[in-house]
């Protein structure tokens, strides 16, 4: 039995929500479909422009999540927010209004040394409040010391680019990750992964060693249109599972 957790990111059953205004899809159906079907944690990304998940979406979700990671922005609006609503993790991540989805890790090599600062006090008072913090970055090893230099203790690597290669390139991303991933367990830092993973490309990263969780949702709630929420996250979970 594979020991990589699944987190399944119901974003886009709130963006449905807010679509019509309606009180439908029920999150906390929607939560419970997903813990008793296999998920491991819930996640969710309250965005600055409100999107999908809505303030009161995120606090519906968790009083009903047994585990709950928080995606969100480094700034002090979202710390605020997360330090009230108390989720076990939050996933620190790059923001663009412009963007359709995440595009990419957090730059962390470019920021500033007050602009660190800002991201390790930010970190040190959620970790006040008991909550564990990831940083969604790049497999890039530079940017794992920065990740670890200023408190984080997860960092989730962006799949993406490896999602959306092709060829010889797949596996050159593949290195990169299992690079990446060794070296962050070398420094001590939980390694989560995600982004574009989907049933036909995930066994891949499932074999890269120290891999925690993977943090999946548009794959699964396009899947779920077909066989159904329970089901679509029970075959993500086989595919997981069958993994070692």
């Amino acid at each position: 039995m594979s020991k990589i957790k699944l987190g399944v990111n119901i974003d886009h059953i709130a963006f449905i929500k807010k679509s019509r205004d309606t009180k439908y899809p029920d999150l906390r159906e929607a939560v419970s479909i997903c813990e008793s079907s296999g998920a491991d944690s819930i996640t969710i990304h309250l965005r600055e422009d409100r999107r999908h998940i809505q303030d009161q979406d995120a606090i519906l979700i968790r009083k009903n999540a047994k585990k709950l990671n928080f995606e969100m922005a480094n700034t002090s609006e979202m710390v605020d927010f997360a330090t009230n609503l108390g989720p076990d993790f939050c996933c620190i991540v790059p923001e663009k209004r412009d963007e359709r989805t995440t595009e990419g890790g957090l730059t962390l090599c470019t920021m500033s040394d007050s602009q660190k600062n800002n991201l390790a006090n930010n970190i040190k008072k959620l970790n006040d409040k008991n909550i564990e913090v990831s940083l969604f970055i790049d497999p890039v090893k530079d940017e794992i010391e920065i990740a670890k230099n200023v408190g984080a203790q997860s960092i989730e690597l962006h799949t993406g680019t490896y999602a959306n290669s092709k060829d010889n390139q797949v596996m050159i991303e593949i290195e990169k990750l299992k690079t990446a991933s060794n070296y962050a367990h070398n420094l001590s830092l939980k390694v989560n992964a995600g982004h574009g993973l989907h049933y036909n490309n995930i066994s891949e990263i499932c074999k890269i060693q120290y891999i925690s969780e993977l943090n999946i949702g548009h794959s699964i709630i396009a899947e779920s249109i077909f066989l159904g929420l329970g089901d679509a996250i029970k075959k993500m979970k086989r595919i997981i599972n069958s993994c070692d």
